[in-house]
């Protein structure tokens, strides 16, 4: 029924001239979702107080709850047509006083990490292009249909969104900037392995796949207490994001892992002077997938030691001074940071060895990140005592990727045993810290066994990011025609 229910509402959507891609049908879906995810959580505390016989304050006034405005039930249950609004009223309301009513909530809010805030949040960061009432009718019907209430309709509802997500990340500008392969998150989460009152963090949050994956893998391991529990909603898991979309994506994403109060700030990291950064301010566990190709102006590169315009290298540097010593990090970054020769990168390598433990290299191939040409790595460290030994894993599932032919948790079941013993393989081998290059700091290691260096790249790969890039010129050419 929920997936009907989604695939109904992307139907009218594409109708919207205002909606025009993957990413409109997410961002407007999102705002509806959350807004009638509000009043179940509403109706749950009321219940909730009441069996403890205590009054409830509700968050939202009357006017503006989903029963009211939303959809109004008659004493059947059923919708009341004649109290619901629709057309010219409806769109009105939403864009004259919904809007500017949530939009109101950060003022009044006592501090971030409250639900009051992130309404103020999300809703002064995005706007209803929804432009037919007939068709914010239709869709606001099918939004009622979905039910919060048990932890199963959660869950499924959590993974239609995660669908959503995804969809979004191989039809947008660049696949791994709102979506890294679930299955890749997994595997880097099982290797950091992070564990109950640990604080985990990423600074470029995205759609909040690594906070969302880490909170799957510590409620797996069961036998949670309450005061675990209370520390996983809490005091767990922190990110912050530039982005107005992927901030609203990443704020529903966790509400619908089962995260109430998502402790997510919405701001650029980069913008953070590392020299302010004190004990205070740093994590247990760092696991992120940094955006790459992007470029920083010179006043962001001034907050930095190692100044460069590459946005990775910077959120790289972040990093590391943001864990504790003893933390440990799990970060994924494009392979030419392993062999670049211009000085940012050869100092980014040698501050990674000299101040963390780089025990593990997992080299990607080429397409694990759909509708991205690029290649990557993923670096695995320890903060606190400097690199002596590296392992490396080529990772070969065997086949071509692509969206049709995605990664999964099967590829890296291998590279995941292996991992823990640090066991050498046809895929898998060591390299002694000692024997590294101490004036180019150069990682690009050929693998021993045969397989290939893990800079190189083969002519498909590039003829993908060609591709990709082509994709990326064509959308700003139509952008700027749309704006003509």
């Amino acid at each position: 029924m929920f997936e009907q229910a989604f695939k109904n509402i992307d139907d009218i959507l594409r109708k919207e001239s205002g909606c025009t891609t993957e990413l409109d049908y997410t961002e407007q879906t999102s705002w509806l979702l959350f807004l009638k995810y509000l009043d179940a959580l509403e109706h749950d505390n009321v219940m909730e107080a009441e069996l403890e016989r205590k009054k409830y304050t509700f968050i939202l006034d009357k006017p503006y709850r989903w029963e009211s405005w939303a959809a109004p039930k008659g004493r059947d249950g059923k919708l009341d047509n004649n109290a619901a609004m629709t057309g010219d009223d409806l769109r009105d309301f939403v864009n004259q006083k919904l809007f500017p009513y949530f939009t109101g909530f950060k003022q009044k809010a006592t501090g971030p990490n409250t639900i009051e805030y992130k309404i103020g949040e999300i809703f002064g960061e995005i706007k209803n292009k929804i432009q037919s009432g007939y068709n914010l009718r239709e869709i606001i019907d099918h939004i009622d249909e979905l039910r919060f209430r048990s932890q199963n309709e959660k869950h499924e509802l959590s993974h239609l969104y995660e669908a959503k997500i995804k969809n979004m990340g191989n039809a947008g500008r660049n696949g791994g900037e709102y979506y890294t392969p679930r299955p890749l998150i997994r595997a880097i989460v099982q290797v950091v392995n992070p564990r109950i009152g640990e604080r985990i963090y990423d600074g470029a949050v995205g759609s909040a796949g690594f906070l969302c994956e880490s909170f799957e893998y510590l409620k797996a391991k069961g036998k949670l207490t309450t005061k675990d529990l209370t520390t996983l909603q809490t005091r767990t898991f922190y990110g912050k994001e530039k982005k107005s979309l992927a901030y609203v994506i990443a704020i529903m994403n966790m509400i619908l892992h089962g995260i109430e109060a998502p402790n997510i700030i919405h701001t650029n990291t980069l913008t953070e002077n590392l020299a302010d950064i004190q004990e205070k301010h740093r994590y247990d566990v760092i696991l992120a997938n940094p955006p790459f190709g992007g470029k920083e102006r010179k006043e962001v590169q001034q907050n930095f030691p190692i100044r460069t315009g590459e946005t990775a290298f910077l959120f790289l540097q972040h990093f590391i001074k943001m864990l504790k010593a003893g933390g440990r990090g799990g970060v994924v970054i494009k392979n030419t940071f392993l062999s670049n020769t211009d000085n940012a990168s050869v100092s980014l390598r040698k501050l990674l060895l000299e101040s963390c433990s780089l025990h593990t290299v997992l080299d990607c191939p080429g397409g694990t990140f759909q509708g991205a040409g690029v290649k990557t790595v993923v670096l695995f460290f320890e903060k606190g005592a400097p690199t002596r030994r590296i392992w490396f894993y080529q990772l070969d599932p065997g086949r071509n990727l692509g969206k049709t032919n995605p990664l999964n948790d099967s590829d890296l079941a291998e590279f995941v045993k292996l991992q823990k013993t640090y066991a050498n393989s046809p895929k898998s081998w060591t390299v002694d810290a000692k024997s590294i290059d101490k004036t180019t700091f150069d990682l690009s290691v050929k693998n021993p066994n045969g397989g290939k260096e893990i800079t190189h790249r083969s002519p498909q790969e590039i003829m993908d990011e060609i591709a990709a890039l082509d994709a990326v010129s064509a959308e700003v050419l139509a952008n700027i025609k749309a704006l003509l």
